[in-house]
C-alpha cells in the first residue's frame, strides 16, 4: 500500500478491481462506507455481482484475466480527452524521457525478444542520454521518442469497442467508470484502488498492477490523500512478512538476493547500487551499502568485520539465471530433488496451484516438517485420498504451533503499519510460539555444527540471542531488527555511543559501525521506546487520518509515501484540504531561505522544487525518491514482460487468438511442463471460464475456520457458482452436486446457481464463468468429499514474480 486504510476515507472516487473488499477486507469497507457517507462514488468491477458491488454506485461485469485491456482503454480515454494532471506528469513522472530509438512495439512483441529463450533484451528498452549521463526530456511532451507520444501510440488500439469484445464489458458501463474515475484528474481531487489477488494471480499480474499505477500517474494520484495504489492483503501480517524477505528474491528491507555471480560484498554492492548523475534525483537506494552492511552486522554481530566481508560469504548465493520461487520449488519437489520440506503456517496441498502436482511431490522426500495449529492436507498428505500410505517413504513431523493470540509480537499490516501485539493466554498442551520453536531449532543446529561439519561458520557465527530465561524474546528481536551502534560513533557533531539503539535509516553506516536486521525498520524501536507499541488517538494538525502516534509505520513513520508529490513545485498542496504535506519555510527577495514541512513526514525534508519566484533550486530533489532518476515511471523499463502492459490472454482461454495483438499468450510468462502439468486452451473438453476466491465464512485453505463448528455449519461444503443460463444448458439445478474438472483434477461441487454470474459476449461468442472458494480439503469436515479447487488450477505464472494464474483458467462442469 502506498497509503492506509484510514486513508481511503479522504477518496473521491474508490474503484475496488481484483478484489471483494466487502467480504474479503470487511474492516476496511467501513472506511469505504464513511466515505460514501460524505459523497465519494464507488465502483466495483469484477466477473461476479458480490457483495462490494452490491454496495457500489457503479457495477460493471468483466471476464477473468483481461483487466489490462480495461485498464488499457481507460488510458486511452485519459489521453484522448486531456484529463491527465499536465504538471503532475511533465514534472513528477518519466513522460518527458526520451527513448532509445531501438524501442519498438509489434505484433504483440516489444523489440528485443528472443524466441528460444522467450526472454526480452531490455537494452532496447533504454533512454536517451545526454553528454552528462542524465536522461533526456521533453517537459512540453512533444517529441515523437517522449514516453508520452509512444503511450499513446501504444494504447491508441484500446478503443472501447476493442475493450469491449476483450473483457465483456458493456460499452455503456465502460464509459461511465472511464468517466467516473478519470474526473479524479483534476488538481484538488483524489482517486483510489483497492486491489488484491485478482489482480496479482494471473500470468500478467504484475503489469495489472502496474496498468493502474500508470493510470494514478497521469491522473496525478500518487502521493496525496485519497489517492495511491492500495494492496489489500490477504492476511494480517503479509506485508509485515514481505518486509522481512518472505520471499526467496530478496534480503531483508527488499534488498536483493546475492547471485553466484557476485563474488565479494564490493561486487555485490556495486551491482544493486544504482547510480545517477543527475544532481536532482535523490536515488536514495544509493544508500544500499550502508543497508546491507548494517544486516550483515545484525546477522553476525562481533564475528563481522571488513577482512571477512561481514560474514557476506556464509550467506548463500542463487545460481545466475535460476528461479527458486513457489511453482519452481514445488516443481523441482515433483522431480525428486529435496529430501526435505518444512511446511512453516501453510498448506500448499490445497493452497497451490495444481495442488494434486504438489501432493505428488510431497511422496518423493524423505521427511517433512508440518508446523501449524490444526492437522491439515499438507501433513497428512500420505493417507489422502487415492494415497496408498504403505508406498509413501515420506516421514512426516508435526509441530504444533500456537496461535496469534497466544503469542507477543508485531505485526504490520496492509498499510505498512506496524503494531505490537501483548500476549494474551498462555500457549495451550504442547504448542510454542514460532520464534521459540526456532530459537529452539537454531540452537539444536549450532550444537551439531559446533561439533564440525561441512562449512560450519555460516551457522556458528550466526548471533543468536534472544532469549529471556529461557523463553523467546520478541523484544530483542525487535530491537536487533531496528539496529544498534555497534562502536561509538560520530555524525553531524554529535556521538552516539555503543550500544544505542539507531534513531532512523539515516544514521546508518558502510563501515561496520552500526548493525539493523531491516533497514525499513530502522527507527521502530529506539532509546524513545517500542514505537509499535504506541496508541495516542491525537491526529496531526491537517486532520486527515494519519494518527502519527498510533502504531509505527515504515519508512520513518510516513503515512503515505511519495508525499512530496502531492503539491507544487512551489510546495503548495495540491489540495488544501485534505493536504498530506505543505512547506511552511521562510522567504526573502522571492527565494526560500529555511527549509521546513507540515504534516506528516515528508519524503525527504529539502526545499520545493521551486522558489516563490518561481525559479528553480538546484538543492531540490525530485519527488520518487526511491526512483533512480527520480520520476513516477509511466515507463517500466525493468519489466520481464515489457514497459507497457499489454493484453495478452490467460495461459487457459476460451478464444483462439487474441483481439489486440497476435501473441495469444504473454510470450515471457512461465509455462511448467512435467508429466503433471497438463494444460489446454480453446478445447472443447473445457469450454467455461472459472476463477477461485474466498468467502467471509473461511480463511484461507480453511485451516483454521474448518475446524470451528459454528463457521463450518455455515459454509460447510465447496460450492460452483454458475448462472442461470449455464445451469440450464447444462440441466444442473440448484443445490445439486456436480463435478467441476480440468486438465489436471476435479473435484465435486455444491451447484449454485445464480444471477451474480451471467454470460459474458466476447468477441461476438457467449463465454460462461463459473467460480469456487478455495477453503476447503478432504481433512475437515471429515466426509472426505470436499475439497481444494486448486485441484483445478495452472502451474503456469508472472514472469517477473512467478505468482501462479489461479484466477483465469478453463473447466467443464457437469451433473453427476
Amino acid at each position: 500500500m502506498t497509503n492506509h486504510w484510514i486513508d481511503i476515507k479522504n477518496s473521491d472516487c474508490i474503484l475496488i478491481m481484483g478484489s471483494n473488499a466487502a467480504e474479503n477486507h470487511p474492516i476496511s469497507f467501513k472506511f469505504v462506507t464513511e466515505a460514501q457517507g460524505r459523497g465519494t462514488k464507488l465502483i466495483s468491477v469484477d466477473p461476479r455481482f458480490t457483495r462490494t458491488s452490491s454496495k457500489a454506485d457503479i457495477y460493471a461485469p468483466i471476464r477473468s484475466g483481461t483487466d489490462i485491456a480495461f485498464l488499457g482503454g481507460m488510458i486511452k480515454y485519459i489521453l484522448d480527452n486531456n484529463l491527465y494532471h499536465k504538471e503532475y506528469v511533465q514534472y513528477y513522472t518519466n513522460a518527458p524521457f526520451l527513448v532509445s530509438n531501438s524501442f519498438k512495439f509489434k505484433d504483440g512483441l516489444f523489440s528485443g525478444y528472443d524466441e528460444k529463450t522467450r526472454q526480452y533484451d531490455k537494452s532496447q528498452w533504454a533512454f536517451q542520454m545526454d553528454a552528462k549521463g542524465v536522461p533526456e526530456m521533453d517537459r512540453s511532451l512533444k517529441n515523437s521518442r517522449c514516453v508520452f507520444q509512444l503511450l499513446k501510440k501504444h494504447y491508441a488500439r484500446y478503443t472501447p469497442q476493442k475493450v469491449s469484445e476483450i473483457t465483456g464489458t458493456p460499452q455503456k458501463e465502460l464509459l461511465e467508470i472511464y468517466k467516473t474515475y478519470t474526473a479524479t484528474g483534476k488538481p484538488g481531487t483524489a482517486g483510489t484502488i483497492m486491489y488484491a489477488m485478482g489482480w496479482t494471480q494471473h500470468t500478467t499480474g504484475v503489469q495489472n498492477i502496474r496498468a493502474m499505477a500508470m493510470i494514478q500517474l497521469l491522473l496525478g494520484n500518487m502521493g496525496v490523500a485519497g489517492g495511491g495504489v492500495n494492496a489489500l492483503r490477504g492476511e494480517s501480517n503479509v506485508q509485515g512478512s514481505t518486509d522481512h524477505c518472505l520471499l526467496w528474491h530478496i534480503w531483508p528491507g527488499y534488498l536483493q538476493i546475492p547471485r553466484a555471480s557476485d563474488d565479494s560484498l564490493a561486487a555485490y554492492n556495486e551491482r544493486c547500487t544504482p547510480k545517477s548523475n543527475d544532481p536532482l534525483s535523490a536515488n536514495w537506494w544509493q544508500n544500499y551499502p550502508k543497508y546491507s552492511v548494517s544486516m550483515l552486522k545484525s546477522f553476525f554481530g562481533d564475528n563481522a568485520n571488513a577482512d571477512n566481508g561481514f560474514g557476506y560469504d556464509w550467506l548463500p548465493r542463487v545460481d545466475n539465471g535460476k528461479d527458486y520461487s513457489w511453482l519452481s520449488l514445488f516443481d523441482e519437489m515433483y522431480k525428486g530433488t529435496f529430501k526435505g520440506f518444512f511446511a512453516w503456517g501453510q498448506n500448499p496441498a490445497c493452497s497451490g496451484a495444481n495442488a494434486g502436482k504438489n501432493r505428488q511431490a510431497f511422496a518423493k522426500l524423505d521427511w517433512m516438517v508440518n508446523v501449524n495449529i490444526f492437522d491439515n492436507e499438507t501433513g497428512s498428505f500420505w493417507k489422502g485420498p487415492g494415497v496408498n500410505p504403505a508406498s509413501v517413504k515420506t516421514e512426516v513431523f508435526f509441530l504444533p504451533a500456537a496461535v496469534s493470540v497466544e503469542k507477543e509480537g508485531s505485526i504490520t499490516n496492509s498499510g505498512r503499519w506496524s503494531q505490537w501485539r501483548y500476549q494474551g493466554p498462555k500457549p495451550m498442551g504442547n504448542s510454542w510460539p514460532d520464534g521459540q520453536i526456532i530459537m529452539e531449532l537454531g540452537n539444536r543446529i549450532k550444537a551439531e555444527y559446533a561439533k564440525g561439519g561441512t562449512f560450519p561458520e555460516p551457522i556458528v557465527n550466526l548471533k543468536w540471542d534472544y532469549l529471556t530465561k529461557g523463553e523467546y524474546d520478541p523484544h530483542k528481536v525487535a530491537k536487533e531488527i531496528n539496529g544498534y551502534f555497534v562502536k561509538d560513533v560520530t555524525i553531524k557533531d554529535k556521538t552516539y555511543k555503543k550500544g544505542t539503539l539507531v534513531p532512523s535509516f539515516a544514521f546508518l553506516q558502510a563501515d561496520g559501525s552500526t548493525s539493523s536486521g531491516n533497514w525499513l525498520y530502522c527507527n521502530s524501536y529506539t532509546e524513545k521506546g517500542n514505537m509499535a507499541a504506541r496508541r495516542s488517538t491525537k491526529d496531526a494538525p491537517n486532520r486527515i487520518g494519519l494518527y502519527p502516534e498510533f502504531a509505527w509505520c515504515w519508512p520513518v513513520n510516513r503515512r503515505i509515501i511519495y508525499n512530496r508529490a502531492s503539491v507544487d513545485l512551489k510546495g503548495k498542496p495540491w489540495d488544501l484540504k485534505d493536504w498530506v504535506i505543505k512547506f511552511d519555510g521562510d522567504a526573502k527577495d522571492g527565494k526560500y531561505v529555511s527549509s521546513r514541512w507540515q504534516g506528516d513526514v515528508p519524503d525527504g525534508g529539502w526545499y520545493p522544487m521551486q522558489n516563490p519566484d518561481g525559479s528553480m533550486r538546484e538543492d531540490s530533489r525530485y519527488a520518487f525518491i526511491m526512483r533512480k532518476h527520480g520520476h513516477g515511471q509511466i515507463f517500466g523499463p525493468g519489466r520481464a514482460d515489457g514497459p507497457f502492459p499489454e493484453h495478452y490472454e490467460p495461459l487457459e482461454c476460451p478464444i483462439e487468438k487474441n483481439p489486440m495483438n497476435a501473441q495469444r499468450i504473454n510470450p515471457t510468462a512461465p509455462i511448467y511442463e512435467t508429466g503433471a502439468d497438463e494444460w489446454a486452451s480453446c478445447d472443447p473438453r473445457y469450454p467455461y471460464v472459472a476463477t477461485t476466491y474466498r468467502v467471509v465464512e473461511h480463511w484461507q485453505t480453511g485451516v483454521m475456520t474448518r475446524w470451528q463448528p459454528w463457521l463450518l455449519e455455515m459454509q460447510p461444503q465447496v460450492f460452483v457458482e454458475m448462472s442461470e443460463q449455464l445451469a440450464q444448458l447444462k440441466g444442473i439445478k440448484n443445490g445439486e452436486r456436480v463435478k467441476v474438472s480440468s486438465p489436471r483434477g476435479a473435484l465435486e461441487c455444491t451447484a449454485v446457481v445464480t444471477k451474480r454470474l451471467q454470460p459474458f459476449k466476447i468477441a461476438g461468442s457467449d463465454v460462461h464463468q463459473v467460480g469456487i472458494p478455495w477453503h476447503f480439503g478432504w481433512v475437515k469436515p471429515v466426509n472426505g468429499r470436499e475439497e481444494s479447487a486448486n485441484l483445478l488450477t495452472p502451474a503456469a505464472g508472472d514472469p517477473n514474480t512467478r505468482i501462479p494464474e489461479t484466477k483465469a483458467f478453463m473447466v467443464n462442469v457437469a451433473k453427476i
